[in-house]
């Protein structure tokens, strides 16, 4: 088959690299010549596990190409996949659509036969029928259908998510367009990977609320972590207890700083927004908001306590920026709450991360960067994990106390026990509902 994949942020990228892989031919279009031009001398803008060395194969093969012109990648396509950015709308929380509209009436003047159109992108409840009614405006010639095609791309692990599902929701209307989208995914079906066939607003709607409810349960977990500090649990064994009941299940439920990344942040505040326009409050949805955005600033005063209540003159060593591990995206990472605040109280702010310098250097001003933790301990008076990089998960504890002016840890990921940073030399030691 052939498809056009526009947009090639990390969804389109990823999601266009995995069906040349599974041999079709893919056009990936872009509107910036500069990151078509590093694409087609063989570079990755992004970081993600294996995806260059997966992209090289199948461009090597014939498969998989990079265009500015989309136009020419779309005609004669069977298959256009929309994967352009939903940003966060400033002053009404509504996903900005503009891209998207954007995409549907190019595409519309660039058919040449059938094609199904299909979101890649999240978007909220009715957007698919928007862009139908966008196409047949631009085009009222066109022969074609909408698909929505929600992903569900973990950041770090997206080419296993992609080839190894949980599932593959579509949202399609008619019989011509599920057998293109069973083309699609043929590779998945054969392999017996349960495909989920939905109306469109359904599947729109099952993205926003899987999201949410990962959301939610981090933000559960989080809390109950800040009662255990004040009770005298410890929330790693309380979460593995939960955890254990098959009900609720044991990922989503690690003690941490708040969840980041381009995809809870955004979609709860649309998921929320929804539910006001619909007078249907997403309740649960917005406290889970407003709790987030307080983890944050309880893990600040985790720090500033380490530094007896004051960071001005203090030099900090944080281990971590981006949202997760194996990542470079830093989009809403608990660092960009936490770091710019230790910075504005005077503090002396030297950061380690594998792959978050590239972003952070814009995004964190006033930090020195540093190529290791040991190098960024040099000197320091508190030490603070917030990302759980591999890297970061066997130091050598008595190599950093030594490095530091005053070993103090904040164990933001709960890596280490307490017993072992204070046994290593480090005077203190807090993480997170411990």
């Amino acid at each position: 088959m052939k498809i056009a994949m526009i947009g090639t942020g990390y969804v389109g990228l990823v999601s266009g690299v995995c069906f040349s892989d599974f041999g079709h031919e893919v056009v990936c279009v872009d509107k910036n010549p500069e990151k078509i031009a590093k694409l087609q001398a063989g570079e990755v803008p992004i970081f993600e596990p294996g995806l260059d060395v997966l992209m090289a194969k199948n461009v090597a093969a014939g498969r998989l190409s990079f265009t500015l012109n989309l136009a020419e990648a779309v005609a004669g396509a069977d298959a256009v996949f929309i994967a352009v950015g939903t940003p966060t709308r400033r002053g009404d929380g509504h996903a900005d659509l503009t891209y998207v509209m954007a995409a549907a009436a190019e595409i519309a003047t660039a058919m040449t036969q059938y094609t199904v159109v299909v979101t890649k992108s999240t978007v909220p409840v009715g957007t698919n029928r928007d862009v139908a009614r966008a196409i047949k405006k631009a085009n009222p010639q066109a022969q074609f259908d909408v698909a929505s095609n929600p992903e569900f791309l973990r950041e770090g692990a997206a080419i296993d998510d992609f080839m190894r599902p949980d599932r593959v929701v579509v949202g399609v209307e008619s019989g011509k367009a599920r057998k293109v989208m069973a083309d699609v995914y043929k590779p998945l079906f054969l392999r017996d990977f349960p495909v989920v066939y939905t109306g469109l607003e359904s599947a729109e709607m099952i993205k926003y609320a899987a999201n949410a409810f990962l959301a939610t349960k981090i933000t559960f977990i989080n809390e109950i972590a800040a009662l255990c500090e004040k009770v005298g649990a410890d929330v790693k064994d309380v979460a593995k207890g939960m955890g254990m009941d098959g009900r609720i299940g044991n990922k989503f439920l690690h003690a941490g700083p708040g969840y980041g990344g381009s995809c809870f942040p955004k979609d709860t505040k649309a998921l929320a927004r929804i539910g006001q326009d619909h007078a249907v409050p997403m309740q649960i949805t917005e406290t889970v908001i407003k709790v987030n955005d307080e983890i944050k600033r309880r893990m600040l005063d985790k720090i500033v306590d380490l530094c007896d209540g004051k960071v001005n003159g203090k030099t900090i060593a944080v281990l971590g920026v981006t949202f997760k591990p194996n990542t470079d995206d830093m989009r809403d990472a608990p660092s960009l709450t936490i770091v710019p605040a230790l910075v504005g109280g005077g503090a002396k702010v030297r950061v380690a991360d594998p792959q978050g310098q590239h972003e952070g250097e814009a995004l964190l001003p006033g930090v020195k960067w540093c190529d290791s933790a040991y190098q960024a301990a040099q000197g320091a008076d508190v030490l603070v994990i917030l990302t759980e990089w591999n890297e970061f998960r066997a130091l050598d504890l008595d190599k950093l106390a030594r490095k530091m002016t005053v070993p103090r840890m904040a164990d933001l990921r709960n890596i280490y026990s307490a017993t072992e940073v204070l046994e290593a030399g480090f005077d203190k030691y807090l993480g997170v509902g411990r």
